[in-house]
């Protein structure tokens, strides 16, 4: 049965909802859940993606939660369960995960505009296949300040960087290791991504970067970007890849 009342816990897959064109089924949200702007804010919030008010969701009577592991506890997923209500729980850790996730819930929601938002992310993972970069660039991402974390392998922003054509310094490591500044110089990253979200890196933070022995700060190739290019998977992934494959690549 096509659900009728949906609650997403997932920001990036609420934009999704909406763009597959099913947001008039979209009854709950969450506080994070910002798009698309106009649309999401006559949705009712039951919370945040880590802490959620399961009974606020119950009483909107949803007939599908979206949810995924990356951002959402599993505390509040088996409760919803429990209550009887079914839950898509996705766990994408790769582009191309993301991307089969994607059409696994465009198929569950009946979702007449699939195709629009899908067509042109295949299209851009296609090219990005047949043309990868001569020589992947050095790239670290910090995602956290005090302490330093960055992103490491099994992440979906580490496979983001490898289809863009770079290589993650701390790849070697798992999901979201700790680093010290020694440990960034001698991993000597080429580019310096600096994300505005989950941590807001911003102009005051530039100086402690180019303050680093790196190649990054030598030839000037430290970035702030919008941290969806690198976590949001839905609607925007095929903007997202070609804008950091071409930053990447440059």
């Amino acid at each position: 049965m096509v659900p009728r009342r949906i609650i997403s816990l997932v920001p990036s897959l609420t934009e999704a909802l909406f763009a597959f064109g099913v947001g008039e089924r979209v009854v709950g949200r969450t506080r994070y859940c910002t798009q698309p702007p106009r649309a999401v804010r006559r949705v009712p919030k039951v919370g945040g993606t880590k802490k959620v008010d399961v009974g606020r969701a119950l009483a909107l009577e949803p007939d599908l939660v979206v949810a995924v592991r990356e951002e959402n506890r599993r505390e509040d997923v088996e409760a919803l369960r429990r209550a009887g209500v079914r839950v898509f729980l996705g766990a994408p850790a790769t582009v191309a995960g993301a991307l089969a996730m994607l059409r696994e819930l465009a198929s569950l929601v009946g979702a007449p505009q699939a195709g629009d938002v899908l067509g042109p992310i295949e299209r851009v993972c296609r090219r990005l296949e047949r043309s990868p970069a001569a020589r992947p660039r050095r790239v670290f991402v910090p995602v956290w300040e005090n302490p330093l974390m960055t992103v490491g392998a099994d992440t979906y922003a580490h496979d983001v960087l490898r289809v863009c054509g770079g290589e993650n310094v701390f790849g070697d490591r798992a999901r979201y290791p700790e680093v010290a500044p020694e440990e960034v110089e001698r991993a000597r990253p080429e580019v310096v991504l600096l994300p505005d979200e989950p941590y807001p890196f911003s102009a005051a933070e530039l100086p402690e970067f180019y303050a680093l022995g790196i190649p990054a700060a030598r030839e000037d190739r430290i970035y702030l970007v919008d941290g969806k290019l690198l976590t949001w998977y839905g609607p925007r992934m095929a903007g997202s890849l070609a804008q950091l494959a071409a930053l990447l690549r440059s």
